[in-house]
């Protein structure tokens, strides 16, 4: 399981191969030595960590998580991601910002996560376990809301802490992802009966505030 210089090491390099030309997401992650679902799905999921929705970003970066869900769900060791995910080309600017982002995310977690509730992550359950979470909060956040704010950010949370306690072996960011999950269905569901109750009203406010 990487640890915390690998994976500076890591995104570092990828910052560094991308100032001759913009790298692929696909081409950075087949360099990666057994990369593992966590390790591809908190590169992916920070653009996602933001209040506002990114329209279409939005769903394919959910097909994307709920696909990784699936095969780990079903137990394939190696994560193949959708085409359209692949060809996602970043600059070496926008390395450098995922880089940082995401070393500080993890710099700072470190603080308060350690090895505990490993029958969580650990094994077959844990990687079923895990499976779900990703497959879950990747089928939300592919739901096509269009205007409506915190989509992306609700499961994003839930997949963050999913790679937390992946990369840490700490059982407790599973359930706080479980947390996140069950907010982000509540809030959906407020959003469709609020749709179905205010009707175009609901989606006028949504547009007014976007």
């Amino acid at each position: 399981m990487p640890n915390y210089n690998d994976l500076a090491k890591t995104l570092n390099g990828f910052a560094e191969r991308s100032k001759e030309k913009p790298l692929t997401l696909g081409s950075a992650l087949d360099s990666l030595d057994e990369a593992g679902y966590a390790l591809i799905s908190i590169i992916i999921v920070l653009p996602f960590l933001q209040p506002l929705p990114l329209g279409p970003i939005t769903v394919i970066g959910g097909v994307a998580f709920a696909t990784l869900g699936w095969q780990l769900l079903n137990g394939h060791d190696s994560p193949v991601l959708p085409a359209k995910v692949r060809s996602l080309e970043f600059s070496e600017k926008t390395w450098r910002i995922l880089s940082n982002v995401c070393l500080k995310i993890l710099g700072f977690c470190k603080k308060f996560t350690k090895p505990r509730y490993l029958y969580m992550v650990q094994g077959k359950q844990g990687q079923k376990i895990g499976g779900f979470i990703l497959l879950a909060a990747g089928a939300l956040m592919a739901i096509p809301f269009g205007v409506l704010p915190l989509n992306n950010l609700l499961p994003g949370l839930a997949i963050l802490f999913y790679c937390l306690g992946e990369l840490e072996d700490d059982g407790l960011m599973f359930f706080i992802a479980f947390f996140w999950l069950i907010v982000t269905v509540i809030y959906f569901a407020l959003f469709f009966f609020a749709l179905w109750y205010f009707g175009q009203e609901a989606l006028d406010f949504l547009k007014l505030h976007s």
